[in-house]
């Protein structure tokens, strides 16, 4: 039996009988204190651990990168970044599709089966990761995968924001996204802790000896230990399985004509969500096919990764659009944000924050053992080599959470302070910080990058970068403001996801730019490259929100 409400006078039912409520206004307030409370906030509780943990598997790769360089895997630097970029252009396109599951299969089903997705790339890099011998491009596949976690964050965000009243929609919303994002800090502290004993004994395979230096939030692990990086995959599945039991048993979908009307059966809802994001996954395999070098998939185009992303997400607006029924009347409304200026404004200042933040996320411990964990000394021929470990390198397993940690705690801050003096002049501020700390981080990359003691410029590094994550954080709270101040309430849903979809690709580019400046020899020009466009940010933002005459003042 559906669980039936009257909003004009609500029974008190403590508990739901079915997985599908037909009768939901929580905008009714006996309603809500008497019913929707309690089933929003069991939604939520299953929601926010579910996408912690999509977060924690799309970008693993940056800690388990780290390690494979320490255990003497047969890649190089550069391969091992486009893993990253992999995961992360995947994550970001899947988005897309993402942003319109609740509607056309409903918020149990698409959170359910989105979920237990995640195994499939968390077992595939735990048995990878046993051998060595792991080809290439196997990696390469479960980074593909990987891609599942990045993609959930906009079907999740749509699904809690159903469940509450406007007036606690804020609150339930940043609990979802920020706790969620805190998946990045979990995996980075959590992966490699799990990695130094055989939790899953003969289960999870034999050990490996470390070659290099290696560490711990508690520590640094001297090379000669033994090692469990298969683990860094292994460990989601105590997580997923009893979530996946959790969202099956425990979240609803809302059957109401505002949200999920006409989902039909769970198998028929599964069966939509897999065709949208195949038109997701093909689109970014193509994209990956046309820019990664030679070396790393055998096709040799390196087209101009600005000009993918372009294709990428052109082709899978409009591969989306060729769908029928639902899916296409759906769409059709949904773009209509594409005709609005600020969409495209937005999309470039969001990119600025989020996309800075999770690109960051992604990048910050390999960039850390490379610059940091060699020797940086003259070869026979004078010119500089970069393959000599440095004994007293930090340990990038020790120190690479803490910026992500910064950038999430902080990011209600930069709403609140919004709130007070406008989203759109802490824009600004940030803005600037932003270019100085980048600058920055760049003079003293270029200096380590140089030296046969890079570990003496790691503190201003590491201290300028925080601030830079920090600042990342505020503005990303920031801009939600200006979001909700500049459009309407139809239209802030949408471009909210749509914005959070261009963004995730700051998971590609970061890393992509990194693993090029890198093969340079010139890691110093991916932060110069980055506090040029923050500077641009900066004429953005002034001339449509600040400067005299704006049509929107500070917002």
């Amino acid at each position: 039996m559906s669980e039936t409400t009257h909003t004009s006078n609500p029974p008190p039912v403590a508990a739901s009988k079915s997985a599908d409520i037909t009768n939901w206004d929580v905008e009714n307030t006996e309603f809500w204190e008497s019913t929707g409370k309690k089933i929003a906030n069991r939604n939520l509780w299953i929601s926010i651990p579910s996408l912690l943990c999509g977060f924690a598997v799309w970008l693993y790769w940056g800690i388990i990168t780290v390690q494979m360089l320490n255990l003497g895997f047969p890649f190089a630097k550069s391969e091992l970044f486009t893993l990253m970029a992999i995961a992360g252009l995947t994550g970001a396109t899947l988005r897309i599709p993402s942003s319109f599951f609740i509607r056309l299969a409903g918020g149990r089903n698409t959170i359910f089966f989105t979920t237990a997705l995640l195994m499939l790339p968390a077992l595939g890099t735990g048995i990878a990761l046993q051998s060595q011998d792991t080809p290439l491009w196997v990696f390469q596949l479960l980074a593909l995968l990987s891609g599942f976690g990045g993609g959930n964050f906009a079907s999740s965000m749509s699904n809690i924001s159903y469940f509450f009243p406007k007036k606690v929609q804020g609150l339930a919303l940043g609990l979802n996204a920020g706790l969620g994002n805190f998946g990045v800090t979990t995996m980075q502290i959590l992966v490699p802790l799990m990695m130094t004993f055989g939790v899953f004994g003969a289960l999870g395979g034999d050990s490996m000896t470390l070659q290099n230096t290696s560490g711990t939030l508690i520590g640094k692990i001297p090379s000669g230990s033994e090692t469990w990086i298969q683990n860094a995959g292994f460990v989601w599945l105590l997580f997923l399985i009893p979530l996946a039991f959790a969202g099956w048993f425990g979240m609803n979908n809302i059957r109401t004509p505002e949200v999920s009307p006409d989902i039909g059966s769970p198998f028929k809802a599964f069966s939509i969500i897999t065709c949208m994001l195949l038109v997701g996954f093909i689109t970014a395999t193509v994209g990956l096919w046309l820019i990664l070098p030679e070396s790393a998939n055998g096709s040799g185009f390196n087209v101009p990764k600005e000009i993918v992303l372009v294709i990428v997400i052109a082709s899978t607006v409009f591969l989306l659009k060729l769908f029928p029924g639902d899916i296409k009347q759906s769409l059709t409304r949904q773009y209509q944000i594409f005709g609005h200026q600020h969409t495209w404004v937005m999309s470039v200042i969001y990119t600025m924050t989020f996309g800075s933040f999770i690109g960051f996320s992604a990048a910050f411990p390999l960039a850390i053992k490379v610059i940091f964990g060699y020797s940086h000394v003259a070869g026979a021929d004078g010119i500089l080599t970069h393959d000599t470990v440095n004994p007293n390198g930090p340990s990038a397993l020790m120190y690479a959470w803490m910026g992500p940690f910064i950038g999430a705690l902080i990011r209600p801050v930069g709403g609140w302070i919004a709130d007070k003096v406008g989203g759109a002049f802490v824009t600004q501020v940030v803005s600037v910080v932003m270019v100085l700390s980048a600058i920055g981080v760049a003079y003293y990359m270029k200096a380590a990058y140089a030296s046969a003691t890079p570990e003496e410029y790691f503190v201003p590094f590491f201290l300028l970068f925080l601030v830079l994550f920090a600042a990342t954080g505020i503005g990303n709270g920031s801009t939600f403001r200006t979001i909700a101040m500049v459009f309407n309430k139809e239209q802030a849903g949408p471009v909210l996801g749509w914005t959070s979809a261009v963004a995730a690709y700051g998971a590609f580019y970061i890393p992509k730019v990194f693993g090029e400046q890198i093969k340079a020899t010139t890691p110093e020009y991916a932060l110069y490259g980055f506090a040029a466009f923050y500077g641009l940010c900066i004429l953005v933002n002034w001339w449509f929100y600040l400067r005299p005459g704006a049509e929107h003042k500070n917002p």
